[in-house]
């Protein structure tokens, strides 16, 4: 496992990013179920106030947007957007088990997480800076549409387009998760705030859910930090 590819420049927006990233091979195992209600879980989790740094992690990519020109107020990363309509609405409505798995995650860590139909992409996952001319699948009133990513915005791609804007706020329609089952990406995502251990607990839940899911999955995982002007990451199968 050689990706996601880390462009240099990000290192400069986020000197303390790190993640970790998770590619599972489903395409033999065996369809299951989850056990628990973990998306209403993590909901009520959020309402009683956790997890005690998730403000400062949310305060902390509204920091990293501002400095690549977007506005956090206006499009939050992923997991503020999540955390505000549990706020708002006390749930966040269920779209299929893989989703609700990897937003619960999100909400529980206060982390953006993403999930990718590997099986789509054209080359390797890669974290980089918008030229503009990009193409973006997406949905505007019910229609589909594309769009084209501003100038200097962080963006993550394939070989043939971008696949999610604004780093993580907005998830493209031609890579996006809808089923458990062939090959599925996962990126979770954080800055200094949120401790080491917690990056690591987000990503044991978020594994542990996968196999109860698809039992018999083969996972792979691999952690990327930025450093300045560098990027450094290490790759493992997980059982």
């Amino acid at each position: 496992m050689d990706f996601p590819l880390i462009d240099e420049e990000i290192a400069e927006i986020a000197p303390d990013f790190r993640a970790i990233s998770i590619l599972v091979d489903a395409q033999d195992s065996a369809r299951g179920v989850m056990a628990r209600d973990v998306l209403g879980e993590a909901c009520d989790f959020v309402r009683a106030g956790g997890p005690a740094w998730g403000e400062a992690h949310l305060a902390n990519w509204a920091e990293a947007y501002v400095r690549f020109g977007a506005k956090p107020n206006r499009t939050p990363c992923s997991a503020h957007a999540l955390k505000k309509r549990v706020e708002r609405d006390g749930r966040i409505p269920s779209i299929n088990p893989v989703v609700d798995l990897y937003n619960a995650v999100s909400l529980r860590f206060a982390i953006p997480v993403g999930g990718e139909n590997f099986d789509a992409y054209v080359g390797k996952p890669r974290l980089t800076i918008a030229e503009g001319t990009e193409c973006f699948h997406t949905v505007l009133n019910g229609e589909a549409v594309v769009e084209k990513p501003s100038k200097g915005e962080v963006i993550w791609r394939d070989d043939l387009a971008a696949t999610c804007r604004r780093w993580n706020w907005r998830q493209g329609t031609r890579t996006r998760l809808e089923t458990v089952g062939g090959r599925m990406w996962f990126i979770l995502e954080s800055l200094a705030a949120m401790p080491e251990g917690a990056l690591e607990d987000a990503a044991k839940m978020l594994v542990s859910g996968l196999r109860e899911l698809a039992p018999g999955c083969k996972v792979y995982e691999q952690e990327i930090t930025t450093a300045k002007a560098s990027v450094a990451s290490s790759a493992r199968r997980v059982g």
